[in-house]
């Protein structure tokens, strides 16, 4: 009897053991910092006239012409910086021969619809204008971003050229369009009805989406018919056509509806975004991989041999 006292007291401690170390191993997880990026070939370059108009560069090591994958932060058009890029996919990137251009772009507060979107184009338009002095080749370009900065990614994507020849500044004489994107957690649509349809209600709740200030417009007026054509014009899907690039996109929220317990923050972010991207991009006949975190692939490797796929 004591004997086996003994062992079921041994087995106790052994478990109260492992169960410690497991503890600090996923505290250690948890509070481990964020990969720091390497620095840039160029730190704080100004594209524009804005304070908020710089970039971050990192060349691919080549002797000819590389090319270029913008990347756009998220933050709901509202908060964010260029500083959130993944230092594992950027080191990918440039392992693959890619170049990187991190951006910061005016925000909410400072900007409204579509001067988010225009600083970025502008960004774009920037490097084509720089090509020799980057290295890379003007007309390999693409970019990437999550939720807003994905938005945003799709919206240059899929918007018709902006440039403007006659602008007496040759930066805006050059292309906006793209060859690709890849885009994770990204709103497709902002159309109230659509996001009603394939996400839930709860997405137009989340305080971005609702509150006017992206728009300039009063949260009472965001139910009348100027914002209702904003909602329409700030959307991605409202440009697509058969001409257009092709898209990777990932999602990471569970796929399934949403319930009580869902925050508005899974809302916005919801897979439902991307089978809506998938289905009107089908019906033009423009390639869009679908993906979610749980599908068992390896999410940088997939994404950057996309991007491989229409760069090179």
């Amino acid at each position: 009897m004591m004997k086996f006292m003994s062992q079921r007291i041994n087995v106790i401690l052994l478990l109260v053991i492992l169960s410690a170390f497991s503890a600090l191993a996923q505290d250690k997880n948890e509070t481990q910092p964020k990969a720091e990026l390497p620095t840039p070939d160029i730190a704080n370059g100004k594209y524009g006239e804005f304070a908020a108009n710089t970039f971050d560069l990192w060349k691919a090591k080549s002797d000819k012409p590389t090319p270029l994958v913008v990347y756009i932060h998220g933050g709901g058009l509202a908060s964010g910086d260029k500083s959130s890029l993944s230092a594992n996919q950027l080191a990918q990137m440039l392992k693959s021969g890619l170049t990187v251009m991190a951006i910061n772009y005016r925000l909410t507060g400072e900007a409204v619809f579509p001067q988010h979107y225009m600083d970025c184009a502008r960004a774009i338009q920037y490097a084509r204008y720089h090509a020799k002095d980057f290295n890379i080749n003007p007309k390999l370009v693409g970019a990437t971003g999550g939720s807003a900065g994905g938005m945003t990614s799709l919206w240059l994507g899929f918007h018709d050229d902006l440039a403007d020849p006659n602008n007496a500044d040759p930066v805006l004489r050059e292309s906006t369009r793209l060859k690709v994107m890849a885009i994770s957690a990204a709103q497709t649509t902002l159309v109230p009805e659509l996001v009603e349809k394939y996400v839930g209600v709860l997405a137009t709740q989340y305080a971005s989406y609702n509150n006017g200030k992206m728009f300039g417009l009063k949260k009472e007026e965001m139910t009348s018919p100027k914002a209702s054509e904003l909602y329409k014009a700030i959307s991605p899907l409202t440009y697509l056509t058969k001409d257009d690039p092709p898209v990777w996109a990932i999602y990471s929220i569970p796929d399934k509806p949403l319930t009580a317990e869902s925050t508005t923050s899974e809302a916005i972010h919801h897979p439902g975004f991307g089978k809506i991207l998938k289905e009107e991009m089908d019906k033009v006949g423009v390639e869009c991989k679908l993906r979610h975190k749980d599908d068992g692939q390896k999410v940088n490797d997939d994404m950057v041999g996309f991007l491989l796929k229409y760069l090179k």
